[in-house]
């Protein structure tokens, strides 16, 4: 997430190259001209609230990543941010918990944006119980530091090299949406876990998890 310190031409600038948007891909998006823009990212130009917005719309800038936007323009923040514990999202949760129930007698889990358990149904607990570090499920969990730890569950999946190759592409992708530093470091972690075998180059694209 980018800092609130720095200056808003550096934060739409960041977020412009993230996209592999030009100034002129970003113009025509947003239906201005390239020189306004280049004088905004510049610093020539303070655009107005509403334009700001505009921007980090055409951008695909997540709602959370908008108020450092905003405070960086001297705006107020606009999109407030709940836990899911929060009474106001208690309908949220109803739902979520009915679906994970629904999925009896499969396990099933709801995770956050960095991977940490939300929630889970009770067939979750079988699979994971018996690891050799205990540690691992201490709150908050991680499911993908307990899915490819060498002391989580990565010894009890058949096709690991596999399952591993999807997950850190899905989580490299994530990252190269979302710029978040708490992803890079979950990254750099599970890269530094012990590589199993190569993955088969005919891997499908969303592979099933089979355990041992």
């Amino acid at each position: 997430m980018p800092s609130t310190a720095r200056p808003l031409g550096d934060h739409l600038r960041e977020w412009r190259q993230r996209r592999r948007m030009s100034q002129l891909d970003l113009a025509l998006e947003a239906d201005i001209s390239q020189r306004h823009l280049s004088f905004i990212e510049s610093g020539r130009a303070t655009p107005s609230r509403d334009m700001l917005l505009h921007l980090a719309e055409r951008l695909g800038v997540p709602l959370r990543d908008r108020n450092p936007l905003l405070l960086a323009a001297g705006f107020a923040p606009v999109f407030a941010e709940r836990t899911l514990d929060d009474p106001a999202l208690e309908p949220a949760r109803r739902a979520i918990d009915m679906v994970l129930k629904a999925h009896q007698p499969f396990p099933a889990l709801a995770i956050d944006r960095h991977w940490t358990l939300v929630a889970a149904n009770a067939a979750l607990a079988p699979l994971i119980s018996g690891i050799a570090e205990p540690s691992l499920l201490e709150p908050p969990v991680n499911v993908l530091r307990l899915s490819l730890h060498p002391q989580g569950l990565a010894p009890r999946i058949a096709n690991l090299s596999e399952w591993r190759a999807h997950l850190i592409d899905r989580l490299r992708q994530q990252i190269s949406v979302s710029g978040d530093p708490v992803l890079e470091r979950l990254l750099k972690e599970l890269l530094s876990y012990p590589a199993p075998e190569a993955a088969n180059a005919h891997m499908p694209t969303t592979p099933a998890s089979p355990f041992r």
